[in-house]
């Protein structure tokens, strides 16, 4: 294959956001390069720290706009083999902008405050270039609702009542956007240029690294066989990819191109295959230890150590899982679907004996995370280990008995955790040699490639994460210069003095309204500014208060009319994207019902030092309403269920979930009731 062709592959692996532009010849040359060029920066400013916080955040979205205007075209309806001249002037012109932060940082700190009129002229194109890059890959809605903030922000003296604030004029809205740590270069995009762009690019090493592979092997292996397998590969195997890319609507793209076709040759509806895709690639963005992109935001927004936020995920991140499978079971066992022949799945102990050199980086990161190390230092460690997985693969090749290979992974990864402890040079040191190695045996050109290819792709998956979060920071500034935050909170509150679950109840509806329109990332930061305080204030637990907020930015995804993996999957399975978000928010029902649990008792996301009695007593009960619910979603238990039994299930479950005197005592003897009722219903006949 081809150098151009090989750089192509790695253009057209990312295509949910937008329209992207294929691209051939000198285009695709410097596309590549100016991705090739943004990771190396990345990887720079997080090994040694070169450049100040601003600009550093300021070239992290200079690159992020440039790459968007040569890659995404102005309509949709454009020439999609070539960039226009317009366009690579909006490029070079970005980054030019960019640079300005950088030229004049001096000169901005002594006049902070008192922006000159070319300052004021540079920060209004950067936020109508951030506006158009973010229409073009993220669509209208999110950039409409921006627009509506800043003219708020200019404007909103004129409002009535509560709603009007005190009047600020051009320069102090260009000044907060611009040049400030609350606008486009806010926290969101300190984030995006430091632990997001570092895990995206973890993933994209992983991926190219074969472990895509190796977890379909372990799915298959373990469950490919069971009662419905297809469909329990997809939940396995989504969920595993998802842990460490945390990109749900990706993850749709890339493992379901297996699983949907697999679950539809073995029986599923093409909708039922869909929603089980759409909803276990979801989970990926709640799933320790990488999580989504928005739980290195919550982290840094709440000033918490990033284990602690991969505590509170954890539980529920199981619940997810478990409901998802516990359906697919049913849904397998009510239309009596076989899983796959034994003699067709691979050995999944056999997979892992291959390749378990797989695991190491991810190993290794998890230690870090779980060890203290920041998430920054560990995404660089993380991705050391990537690259000397890449290289020493192509070296152990070259070794002539598995014995061998097994002594140079073994002595490979026991340098590797020494060297972690001494710094980044000697890890340098270690990837500097392996690269020279592979310039001189065979095979160790297209090794160097599949590096290359990972941290272009790495840099491709970046956009649509970074231009959200900078737009976002429009909204943050708004908000901080004028106070307005306050005054929807003051209503939730309001609410919540009577009804916390009113409250509760009014944001879970604006997260999944917002995100009708707009990805997790900006949904989660809009409502936890304005709700998750209120919550904080009605006795919600601030990490409670924040996850709250999160799960519902995430269930927005799976929730008609606009649910993104909904439509990402159904371009596979060839069914309606409505009919599989309907289906799929069936199939996701913990994630609806979890968060309002853990509001009510924390113990679910381990907040408040919780005995293991308490953890045991709320997980235990959230399993027991989770089975009774599927059984009524499904219409099957051990045999199918009438109207009456299903309502008897579904008012069950409720009742365990409801925080109500009396509603666990009567939950369980109706749940009781219920499962006796239907094992003696469905007793095997005595023999004569």
């Amino acid at each position: 294959m081809s150098e151009a062709r090989a750089a192509a592959d790695v253009t057209e692996t990312f295509s949910e956001h937008g329209v992207q532009r294929r691209l051939g010849g000198l285009a695709l040359l410097i596309l590549s390069s100016i991705a090739l060029a943004f990771s190396l920066y990345q990887l720079t400013i997080a090994a040694f720290h070169p450049l100040s916080s601003l600009v550093m955040r300021s070239l992290h979205v200079g690159f992020l706009l440039t790459l968007t205007f040569i890659l995404f075209p102005a309509t949709r309806h454009g020439k999609l083999s070539r960039v226009p001249l317009y366009d690579w002037l909006l490029a070079a012109g970005a980054f030019a902008l960019s640079t300005y932060q950088w030229i004049f940082e001096i000169d901005l700190i002594q006049r902070a405050g008192e922006p000159s009129n070319i300052d004021l002229w540079v920060g209004s194109a950067m936020v109508l270039l951030v506006f158009e890059a973010a229409r073009r890959i993220l669509g209208l809605a999110l950039p409409t609702i921006c627009a509506i903030f800043m003219l708020y922000g200019l404007f909103g003296q004129y409002l009535p009542g509560d709603l009007a604030h005190r009047g600020y004029d051009f320069a102090q809205i260009v000044d907060q956007l611009g040049f400030g740590t609350e606008g486009i270069f806010g926290i969101p995009t300190m984030v995006s240029a430091t632990y997001i762009f570092l895990f995206i690019l973890f993933g994209a090493f992983l991926e190219h690294a074969g472990m895509i592979n190796l977890f379909n092997a372990v799915a298959l292996g373990f469950v490919g066989h069971a009662k419905g397998g297809p469909a329990k590969v997809a939940v396995i195997s989504s969920g595993l990819m998802g842990s460490i890319s945390g990109s749900g609507v990706a993850n749709v793209l890339t493992t379901g191109q297996f699983t949907i076709p697999l679950m539809k040759r073995f029986g599923y509806s093409g909708v039922f295959a869909g929603a089980v895709e759409a909803t276990a690639s979801m989970g990926g963005q709640i799933m320790p230890p990488v999580m989504g992109a928005v739980a290195f935001i919550m982290a840094e927004n709440l000033n918490v150590p990033y284990i602690d936020i991969v505590q509170a995920a954890l539980i529920p991140a199981i619940l997810y899982y478990a409901t998802t499978f516990w359906m697919v079971h049913l849904e397998a066992g009510r239309k009596n679907l076989d899983g796959l022949p034994k003699d067709q799945c691979p050995n999944p102990w056999r997979a892992m004996r291959e390749q378990w050199f797989l695991i190491l980086p991810l190993a290794g990161l998890v230690a870090m995370l779980f060890n203290g190390f920041t998430p920054m230092y560990s995404g660089m460690v993380g991705l050391a280990l990537c690259a000397i997985l890449i290289l020493g693969t192509a070296v152990a090749a070259r070794l002539s008995s598995t014995a061998f290979r097994y002594a140079f992974w073994l002595t490979l990864a026991l340098a590797s955790s020494l060297l972690v402890k001494w710094g980044v040079y000697p890890v340098l040191a270690v990837i500097g040699a392996l690269i020279l190695i592979c310039l001189r045996i065979k095979g160790g050109h297209k090794t160097l490639q599949v590096m290359r290819n990972s941290l272009i792709d790495g840099a491709r998956q970046a956009l649509p994460v970074g231009v959200a979060c900078a737009i976002v920071g429009i909204i943050i500034g708004i908000l901080t210069l004028t106070g307005a935050a306050s005054n929807f909170a003051g209503f939730i509150l309001k609410v919540g003095e009577n009804n916390l679950f009113l409250s509760l109840l009014l944001t879970m509806l604006i997260c999944l309204l917002l995100g009708m329109g707009i990805p997790t990332i900006p949904n989660y930061i809009i409502t936890s500014s304005i709700a998750a305080p209120a919550l904080l204030q009605l006795g919600v637990p601030l990490i409670v208060s924040h996850m709250f907020v999160f799960y519902f930015g995430i269930m927005a995804d799976l929730t008609p009319p606009v649910a993104l993996a909904a439509f990402a999957a159904s371009s596979i399975a060839k069914e309606s994207a409505m009919k599989i978000g309907v289906k799929a928010v069936q199939i996701a029902i913990a994630g609806f019902v979890v968060p309002f649990m853990a509001v009510y008792d924390n113990a679910l996301m381990l907040q408040g030092d919780p005995s293991v009695l308490a953890v045991v007593y709320i997980v235990g009960k959230a399993l027991l309403a989770i089975t009774l619910w599927g059984a009524a979603s499904i219409g099957y238990l051990r045999a199918q269920l009438g109207v009456i039994e299903r309502l008897w299930a579904a008012a069950a479950a409720f009742l365990l979930v409801a925080a109500l005197p009396l509603t666990d005592e009567i939950g369980f003897v109706a749940c009781a009731a219920f499962i006796g009722w239907h094992l003696f219903k469905t007793r095997a006949p005595r023999l004569a």
